[in-house]
Order: C-alpha cells, then sequence, then structure tokens
C-alpha cells in the first residue's frame, strides 16, 4: 500500500501545495505564508518560481497567487526544450517515446471516447480537408494536434496527457508544423480519416493498423528535417 506522506525532497512551498490540494485556489501572500511555514519570504520566492515554471501556480497581480489544475507538460518541457537546444536529435528519441506511448494507449484510450468526441474527431478531419483542398491550400496543424490529443483526451493518466502534449509543442518548437510537401501531408490524413472512421465504428483494431501505419510517415518527415 502506498503511503500518504509528502516528499522531504521538495521545497517547503511545494510542501505546503501538495498538502492543502483541498483549499481554495486562490492561495495567502508570501509573507503570511512565510510565517505559517517558518521560512524567509526571500527563499519563499524562489520556490514559488520553481513553482511556476513548473506550471503548479500562477500570479497576477490583482489576483494574487493561485494553484494551476496538475499538469505533467510543464515539466517535461521544461527539461525537453533544454535537451533540444543541446542537440535536436533529442526530439527524435522524443518523438519515438510518444509512438510507443500512443500505440500502447491506443485501445483503452479509444474504449474511452464518447459519442461527442467521435463528432469532434470527424469535425477535424473534414477542416483539415477544406483547409489541404483550398486554394491556396493551407497546412492543418491546429488539427493535427487536436486529432491526436482528443484522441487520448480521456484517459485518466496525467503523466500519459503531459508526455503526449509536450511532444505537441517539442513538434513546434523544431518547426514540423511549418513543413509544406502537399503529398505527405495528403498521406498522413488518408491516415486520419481511417483512424476516425474506424473509431466512430468502433472498429478499434483497424484503427490501430492505420495508427501504426501512419507512424512511418511521421519518421520519414523527422528523416528528411534533419
Amino acid at each position: 500500500m502506498l503511503r500518504d506522506r509528502v516528499s522531504p525532497n521538495i521545497s517547503e512551498f511545494l510542501s505546503y501545495l501538495a498538502s492543502h490540494t483541498e483549499a481554495e485556489n486562490k492561495l495567502p501572500p508570501l509573507t503570511e505564508l512565510s510565517r505559517e511555514l517558518g521560512v524567509g519570504v526571500a527563499a519563499l520566492r524562489e520556490q514559488l518560481e520553481v513553482a511556476r515554471a513548473l506550471g503548479l501556480v500562477e500570479v497576477k497581480p490583482r489576483t494574487g497567487m493561485r494553484r494551476k489544475p496538475y499538469s505533467f507538460a510543464p515539466a517535461v518541457m521544461q527539461s525537453l526544450d533544454y535537451a533540444i537546444a543541446m542537440n535536436k536529435d533529442h526530439f527524435v528519441a522524443f518523438a519515438d517515446l510518444r509512438q510507443h506511448i500512443e500505440t500502447a494507449y491506443w485501445h483503452k484510450a479509444v474504449q474511452m471516447l464518447t459519442p461527442e468526441d467521435h463528432a469532434e474527431l470527424q469535425s477535424l478531419v473534414a477542416r483539415a480537408w477544406e483547409k489541404l483542398r483550398g486554394n491556396p491550400p493551407e497546412i492543418p496543424h491546429p488539427e493535427h494536434r487536436e486529432l491526436h490529443l482528443t484522441i487520448y483526451r480521456r484517459l485518466d493518466n496525467p503523466f500519459v496527457t503531459g508526455l503526449l502534449q509536450s511532444y505537441w509543442d517539442a513538434y513546434e518548437t523544431v518547426g514540423l508544423n511549418f513543413f509544406t510537401d502537399y503529398n505527405y501531408l495528403t498521406e498522413v490524413w488518408k491516415y486520419h480519416q481511417q483512424m476516425v472512421n474506424a473509431i466512430c465504428a468502433n472498429d478499434i483494431e483497424a484503427g490501430y493498423k492505420a495508427l501504426s501505419e501512419h507512424t512511418d510517415l511521421i519518421h520519414q518527415l523527422i528523416s528528411s528535417s534533419q
């Protein structure tokens, strides 16, 4: 059985956040927290900046400090941005991880989707084709990102969804959202159409097959961009 305790390795401010999850989203001023926690204001301010970088709190002039819903993505992106800045090949490695996450969770994720999700996926595919067939054609990157994230949105696992969201943020960081090969984009959206048709028909295996084949195209895209 997992023990209900706060790790001694996190700061006093993060420990406070973790142990007051049922409190209101608005947090006390640092001066008040300093007295309660027995930590200097200067030290708490440093700890607050770490919490902000991790996406755990936001600070606004009129509303003060507020707790944000937990997301794994900000912490991942802090490290991933640094890794990609050192060597863009780190994106290739992360893209491979993302591929395995999507295939591993495909069956569970698709089974959890609602009729409303199905309708949204169909709408995203329709908008993408409209952009691709326009004059001039447009790159349906927002639809590409949203389609994949929508498929996995019902998973009750912030670490999986955080990693998948971070992939798309990194995808934009390295500029793949500006890729303009029309034939490639057409092939990708043919697979997306197959995936969504299979999801709406409750043919999970056909959708999984389309997903797996579609990832081969992504590897081609990444290779050609290096």
